[in-house]
């Protein structure tokens, strides 16, 4: 399936949920806000939240300092 993930397409397995994704993209997943089709997804359903074909992404890491 195909996702657009921070403005760039990308062909994903189907069935993959939002937890894999971020393990596949090497992201920290206590670092990271995900937002899915304009709605910020809360961090407790990345595991129980599958994406679909055409869905938007985008993912904002934060960086903490001062």
């Amino acid at each position: 399936m195909e996702v657009t993930i921070n403005g760039e397409k990308r062909k994903l397995p189907a069935g993959i949920n939002v937890s894999e994704l971020l393990e596949r993209l090497n992201v920290n997943a206590s670092r990271v806000v995900v937002e899915r089709n304009r709605e910020v997804l809360p961090r407790e359903r990345y595991g129980a939240t599958p994406l679909a074909e055409g869905d938007f992404l985008e993912l904002v890491e934060i960086v903490g300092g001062g």
